[in-house]
C-alpha cells in the first residue's frame, strides 16, 4: 500500500470538508453539475467512476477461474458469506438502526434511501482493494486473485437481483431499467474495456509493462475517486452542515457488518480446516465492499443528492481504518487459527 493509499480516510475526509464547503457557498456550480444527465446517469460522476474502476479491473486475470477448485473450502465460505448472507443481514441492520433505534434522529423522509444506499453497498462485494488487505496479512495470492475473478462473474448476474429483491423488499420502489442500465455500465463495461486493455498491454511490452502501466495509472484512478466525493458532499452539502450526526448514525450498521461478516467467515474457514493464508483473505473480502460500484448505482437509482448516494458514501470513508483493524485483528489471532485448525484435521483423520 503506497504512502497516498495509506491516508486514504485522511484525504477523503478532506474531501468530505471541500465538498460540503464548496455546497453550501457555491450551490449554483453543483446545481449546474446534476442537470448533466441522460437516461438518469450523472455523466461527470459516470466519466469518474469509470476512471476509478477500470484501473482496478485491470488486475484481474480471469484465467484464474481454472484455480477455483484448489481451495474449495475457502471458495466456498466466501461466496456464501458474499451473496447469501451479506446483502441481507446489511437489510435487517439498516433497518434495526436507521428505521426503529436512530429513527428518532433520522430526517424521516431519508431514512428509506439511507437504507438503500446500505443494501446497495453490501451487495457489491470487493475487488481490487482485496489485493493490498491480502497481502498485508500474508494471503495466499492465487486464491485471492481467483475468488475476486469469480466474485466479478457472479456480480453480473446476481448484483441486480440481489438488489432489487432487497429494495423491494425494504418497500422501495425499484426502477429496474436504470438498476439493469448500472449493471451493464459500471460492471460489464468497465470489465469488457479493462480485459481488453489487459491484453493489448500485456502483448505489446509483457509483465514489466503491464506494471509500468498500472503504476501510472494508478493515481488516475485515486483522483477521480476524491474527485467524486468532493462532487458528492458538494450535492449534500446543505443538507450535512444542518445534519452532521447523520453521516456518524449511518455508520453504525456498516461498521457492525463489517466486523460480524469477517468474523463469520473466519469461523467458518476455521471450522473447515482451511489454512489461515486463505482464511485470511476470505475474511477480508466477505466484510470488503464495491464502493465505487455502490456509489455509481446509488445516484443512478436514487440521485445524486440522494440519502442512499451519502450512505454508499459513508463506506467509502471508514473502509480503511475499519479494514486495517480487520487485518490486525486476522494477523494477530493466527496462533489461535491454527491450533483450531489442527484439531479440526486431527478429527478428519482420526474418523
Amino acid at each position: 500500500m503506497s504512502r497516498f493509499e495509506r491516508y486514504l480516510s485522511l484525504w477523503v475526509a478532506l474531501c468530505i470538508v471541500v465538498g460540503v464547503g464548496l455546497g453550501f457557498f457555491v450551490p449554483g456550480l453543483f446545481a449546474g453539475l446534476s442537470r448533466l444527465e441522460f437516461a438518469s446517469v450523472n455523466l461527470p460522476v459516470a466519466v469518474l467512476i469509470w476512471l476509478m474502476i477500470i484501473p482496478m479491473l485491470m488486475r484481474i486475470d480471469f484465467a484464474a477461474l481454472g484455480k477455483v477448485g484448489a481451495h474449495w473450502r475457502g471458495i466456498g465460505v466466501t461466496l456464501f458469506i458474499n451473496w447469501a448472507v451479506k446483502p441481507f443481514s446489511m437489510a435487517l441492520l439498516g433497518w434495526l438502526f436507521l428505521s426503529v433505534l436512530f429513527r428518532p434522529f433520522l430526517p424521516a423522509d431519508q431514512i428509506d434511501s439511507y437504507i438503500a444506499g446500505l443494501i446497495i453497498l453490501a451487495a457489491a462485494p470487493c475487488t481490487a482493494m482485496v489485493f493490498v488487505w491480502s497481502n498485508l496479512v500474508g494471503g495466499e495470492p492465487h486464491f485471492t486473485l481467483s475468488q475476486v475473478a469469480l466474485n466479478d462473474v457472479v456480480m453480473v448476474v446476481a448484483f441486480a437481483p440481489i438488489a432489487g429483491l432487497l429494495l423491494g423488499l425494504s418497500a422501495i420502489i425499484v426502477p429496474w431499467d436504470t438498476l439493469v442500465l448500472s449493471v451493464v455500465l459500471y460492471i460489464v463495461v468497465p470489465v469488457i474495456v479493462a480485459q481488453v486493455a489487459r491484453r493489448v498491454v500485456l502483448a505489446r511490452g509483457g509483465e514489466g509493462a503491464f506494471d509500468r502501466t498500472l503504476a501510472a495509472i494508478q493515481p488516475i484512478s485515486l483522483v477521480a475517486l476524491l474527485a467524486t466525493l468532493v462532487m458528492l458532499f458538494g450535492f449534500q452539502g446543505q443538507g450535512i452542515i444542518e445534519q452532521p450526526l447523520v453521516i456518524a448514525l449511518i455508520a453504525v450498521p456498516i461498521l457492525v457488518q463489517v466486523y460480524f461478516n469477517a468474523g463469520l467467515a473466519y469461523l467458518l474457514n476455521r471450522i473447515s480446516g482451511e489454512q489461515h493464508c486463505v482464511a485470511g483473505p476470505s475474511a477480508l473480502i466477505g466484510a470488503s465492499n464495491f464502493f465505487e460500484l455502490a456509489v455509481a448505482a446509488a445516484i443512478s437509482l436514487f440521485g445524486i443528492g440522494s440519502g442512499a448516494a451519502l450512505a454508499t458514501v459513508v463506506g467509502v470513508l471508514i473502509e480503511v481504518p475499519v479494514m486495517l483493524s480487520v487485518v490486525w485483528i486476522v494477523g494477530r489471532s493466527k496462533g489461535w487459527y491454527e491450533a483450531g485448525q489442527s484439531k479440526t484435521i486431527s478429527n478428519e483423520a482420526s474418523s
